[in-house]
């Protein structure tokens, strides 16, 4: 049975032409760059303090980490929080504490059950009194108006029982950017305890779908990494497919049905322009990005035959990469770009296969029951995540040879799976048994920590972006 790749071969296929030249929303506003800025403790200070790596998972689980609402120096109304400094000091303070519980690596008591330091406190802090509400690590901001309408915000982590500043860091920012300052800190803290690198200030692409199953509207949107945010991209008079963030996150890359005929287009996220960079008549799927955003792989289907292709990512020639009956489909490079992990039915059934970023040396990594779909490597370069087809469809992850196969997720159709800029969390999307609901769920490596994001409409194919520059 070939049913994931099948019916997206199909699905291609078949929607419905659309005399349409663009399909683009307005752009993404990125004026509001982050600026670091200098706290009062100096470098020197910070590296003082004590670093962590993970290693048993459990052990964090029960880290009590107190973050109680980012204090001010003066109340001031701001175009961020109308209520002023203080009420949008206690909203930063609850994204941190949603960031870092929805990650599953600790226990975060947030600042709706918390006292709210006073301004001086934040880099004095009373040790005794979070001591005594047994809290192992505390978090301490302020938020502070400026008179050019930016804001400022500071984030101190302090270890509680040694009564030391691990590490602190400030930032410059827009009123509408202020989730990122929320962001950026719930990073620090990551960083700083777990020694790995950070995810939260990163943002998802995804396929918002609208309308009855045989009339199916299909729009390309964004929204950061916690589901907030949310903006859509294209239109939705022609179909969109398959987005995936540029290396370097200025891009994203998506599947566009045109005028009847499959087209890939490059968005550019600064301008909202697009450039086209190969059309065709035949079925095209899943095209993916190089490592280094030069190329960028396809999956097309010629005369019932469907193969790999690399392309330009400024278009060009395109060059096959397969060359086998039946149905080679997707393409994910490694991190180094030197090697390629896609699916094909060559077998008998989907199979999950590497070879080389030429094409050449092409070999079948999936020996262990059931099908294997959807292939994506992790950016650590350690593992790859699929979709397990054995009866319902699930998230699992094996090593870069095919080993150490673990299943992650027991819904019931869970497919596509795209991994967190860290290798840490795998996003993917579900659909519901009964209703036929689809939405965007993740799971860490555990397979312990799921939880759905929110989307205002269904959502289907997420691509989590790189952190943002």
């Amino acid at each position: 049975m070939k049913f994931a790749l099948v019916a997206a071969l199909m699905i291609t296929a078949s929607l419905p032409a659309y005399a349409v030249a663009q399909d683009l929303g307005a752009p993404i506003s990125e004026d509001g760059q982050v600026e670091t800025t200098a706290t009062e403790a100096s470098q020197a200070q910070a590296e003082e303090g004590i670093s962590f790596t993970v290693t048993d998972e459990s052990a964090w689980s029960d880290i009590g980490i107190a973050i109680p609402a980012f204090a001010t120096d003066r109340d001031r109304a701001t175009a961020a929080n109308a209520d002023g400094t203080g009420a949008l000091g206690r909203e930063i303070a609850r994204v941190i504490t949603a960031n870092l519980r929805n990650n599953g690596l600790f226990k975060p008591v947030g600042p709706d059950s918390l006292p709210q330091p006073a301004f001086p406190q934040i880099t004095a802090p009373s040790f005794g009194t979070w001591s005594g509400r047994g809290a192992e690590m505390l978090v301490h901001g302020y938020v502070r108006a400026r008179d050019d309408g930016r804001l400022v915000v500071g984030c101190y982590l302090y270890d509680v029982a040694l009564q030391d500043e691990l590490v602190r860091e400030g930032w410059v920012v827009g009123p509408a950017d202020w989730r990122r300052a929320a962001h950026k800190c719930s990073d620090l803290i990551f960083s700083r305890l777990t020694g790995e690198s950070p995810f939260f200030d990163s943002r998802i692409a995804y396929i918002a779908e609208t309308g009855p199953k045989n009339a199916r509207v299909k729009r390309l949107a964004i929204m950061d990494s916690d589901g907030a945010n949310h903006r859509f991209l294209t239109l939705g008079s022609a179909t969109a497919l398959t987005p995936r963030y540029s290396p370097d996150y200025s891009k994203i890359l998506y599947l566009s049905y045109v005028d009847g005929n499959p087209r890939i287009y490059v968005y550019d996220i600064g301008t909202g322009k697009q450039t086209l960079v190969t059309e065709n008549r035949n079925p095209t799927i899943a095209p993916r990005w190089s490592p280094d955003g030069k190329f960028i792989l396809y999956s097309m289907a010629v005369a019932g035959n469907t193969d790999i292709y690399r392309v330009p990512a400024t278009g060009g020639q395109s060059v096959r990469l397969t060359n086998n009956p039946g149905i080679d489909v997707g393409g994910s490079y490694s991190p180094d770009g030197r090697k390629i992990v896609f699916e094909s039915d060559r077998s008998g059934s989907q199979q999950c296969y590497v070879m080389d970023a030429d094409g050449t040396n092409q070999k079948r990594i999936s020996f262990f029951g059931g099908r294997c779909a959807t292939p994506e490597w992790s950016p650590r370069g350690d593992q790859i995540a699929f979709t397990r087809i054995a009866g319902d469809f699930n998230i699992a992850v094996m090593n870069t040879g095919g080993g150490n196969m673990r299943v992650l997720t027991r819904g019931w159709q869970d497919e596509a799976p795209t991994w967190a800029p860290n290798g840490r969390i795998i996003q993917f999307f579900r659909t519901e048994r009964n209703t036929g609901r689809s939405g965007i769920w993740q799971v860490d490596l555990t397979g312990q920590n799921e939880r759905r994001l929110p989307t205002p409409v269904d959502a289907s194919d997420p691509a989590w972006g790189p952190i943002r520059p």
